[in-house]
C-alpha cells in the first residue's frame, strides 16, 4: 500500500534519551546502579507519559525515597540534559518529507509539562502535521488504544502508516495492526529507507 503519512517516534529518533547516561556522568555508575535498582524510575516517567504532573510526579517521588531524593529531583531540573542532543540526520529526513509534501506525524511516549518544555528547546517538535503525544492522549505505548486512537484522529489506513520507532514491543504492535514499520537503529538507515521508499530524495539529507 502507498505510504501516505510517516510517523515518528521522538525518544532515541530525533532526540537521544539515555538518563543512564546522564547519571553515571552526575553520580557515577555505582550509586547510578543503586539508585535505578532501589526506584523504578522508568515507571515514575511512564505515569508522566500517562499524563502525571511533571514536576509534582517526580518530586513525590523524591520525598518518598529520602535516600535518594536530590538525585531523583535531577529528573525534572536537568531533564533537557537528559533528552539531547537532537538526531540531526532524523531532523534532517523530518523536514524534508514535510517539504515533499508528505505528511508527518509524532506517536510518543511523552509528558504534558516536559513535551511543552522540550517545543521550547527543540524548534522541530512543533513542525508535525499531527502530534499524538501519549500524556494528552491518557495511554502509552504498546498499548493497542494509543495506535488506534491515531488511526481513527488520522483517518490514514492502517497500512499506509509508515512508523519508526526504536522499542521492538512498539513496532511488533504496530506491525499487528498492520502498519508499515522500521526499527530504528540509528539514522542512516532510515534515511535509506526514507529514500527506497520515494518518500524523499537523495541531497535532502546530509
Amino acid at each position: 500500500m502507498t505510504i501516505e503519512a510517516v510517523v515518528f517516534d521522538i525518544g532515541n529518533v530525533l532526540i537521544e534519551w539515555n538518563p543512564e547516561r546522564f547519571y553515571d556522568a552526575e553520580i557515577g555508575e555505582t550509586r547510578r546502579k543503586a539508585l535505578f535498582s532501589s526506584v523504578d524510575l522508568h515507571g515514575m516517567n511512564d505515569r508522566v507519559d500517562m499524563g502525571g504532573e511533571f514536576r509534582q510526579t517526580i518530586y513525590d517521588t523524591a520525598d518518598a525515597n529520602p535516600e535518594f531524593g536530590d538525585e531523583i529531583r535531577l529528573w525534572h531540573d536537568r531533564w533537557i540534559e537528559m533528552a539531547s542532543p537532537a538526531i540531526d540526520q532524523s531532523v534532517q529526513a523530518l523536514r524534508a518529507l514535510r517539504a515533499n509534501g508528505v505528511p508527518v506525524f509524532a506517536l510518543s511516549n511523552f509528558g504534558i509539562g516536559s513535551f511543552a518544555y522540550a517545543q521550547t528547546k527543540y524548534d522541530f517538535l512543533s513542525e508535525f502535521d499531527r502530534p499524538y503525544i501519549s500524556g494528552h492522549m491518557g495511554v502509552i505505548k504498546p498499548d493497542p488504544k494509543i495506535y488506534q486512537m491515531l488511526e481513527e484522529d488520522s483517518g490514514v489506513a492502517p497500512g499506509a502508516l509508515l512508523f519508526a520507532d526504536d522499542r521492538a514491543d512498539n513496532i511488533a504492535m504496530a506491525n499487528s495492526r498492520g502498519w508499515q514499520t522500521h526499527l530504528f537503529d540509528g539514522p542512516g538507515p532510515w534515511v535509506e529507507r526514507l529514500l527506497a521508499e520515494g518518500l524523499i530524495h537523495e541531497g535532502q539529507v546530509t
